[in-house]
């Protein structure tokens, strides 16, 4: 019986996952909305939830705590100036996944983890930024 299993595994050790999730996580953050499986998804949810809650607070010792977590100081930076500001009035639910199909190659159920009140010129800003910026180094 399944009793006490508190998470998925995903075929991963801890420190795989961790390193997943934190990759996801600041994934999210740059582009307010990634396409994964949905397990992933499912337990990247809590962890999302628990990290806007900590920009909502937006004292020091939540952003340690989210450096932490994020491991690049450019998410925190973006979880602390915008998504705490944007959420401070929201109680909870910042997270929305959504089905999205199943995967050509191998049938995985597929889902679309995004914000609730996302930017939608958020998605993919990023790397556009990044390609101009190496174009002008470039030239």
């Amino acid at each position: 019986m399944r009793h006490a299993r508190g998470y998925r595994r995903l075929n991963r050790t801890h420190e795989h996952r961790k390193a997943l999730f934190a990759n996801m996580a600041g994934s999210l953050i740059e582009h307010e909305q990634i396409k994964t499986t949905l397990p992933k998804a499912k337990e990247l949810r809590p962890i999302m939830e628990k990290l806007i809650t900590l920009g909502k607070r937006g004292d020091l010792h939540a952003r340690r705590q989210a450096d932490a977590q994020l491991k690049q100081d450019e998410y925190v930076t973006k979880l602390f100036a915008v998504l705490g500001p944007r959420y401070k009035d929201r109680q909870g639910g910042y997270v929305r996944i959504m089905r999205a199909g199943f995967r050509y190659g191998d049938m995985a159920p597929m889902a679309i983890i995004e914000f609730v009140d996302r930017d939608i010129d958020a998605k993919g800003a990023g790397d556009k930024a990044r390609v101009a910026a190496e174009e002008v180094a470039e030239n």
